[in-house]
């Protein structure tokens, strides 16, 4: 099973902060076209390295305290966390190598 979990500012520290693996963290919103080109694409790629990371899927919508404290201003914006810190940030939609050589950097 692919780990994808949904990150909410409640269980933010324990998925992605205090995680023991690096985090991918999809900064999205279901009406965003382009977050849901890549949505299929991160999916994907929680399979293909299951286990070695996870996808943490955040709704800047819902979740507006956690895009505020991240600077999110633009979406998708994909940022990796490694040890807790953010190491890698892409803002807006790249293809699936861009993508996995971000992952395959922590992995």
């Amino acid at each position: 099973m692919a780990d994808e979990v949904t990150v909410t500012k409640s269980n933010f520290d324990a998925e992605v902060i205090k995680s023991g693996v690096p985090v991918v963290a999809d900064f999205w919103a279901e009406w965003c076209g382009p977050c849901r080109m890549i949505a299929p694409i991160l999916k994907d790629l929680a399979a293909t390295y299951n286990g070695k990371i996870k996808i943490a899927k955040i709704d800047v919508d819902a979740e507006g305290e956690l895009a505020q404290k991240f600077n999110i201003v633009s979406i998708p914006t994909i940022l990796v966390f490694n040890n807790g810190q953010v190491v890698k940030q892409q803002i807006g939609a790249v293809p699936r190598h861009a993508l996995e050589k971000m992952i395959k950097e922590v992995a």
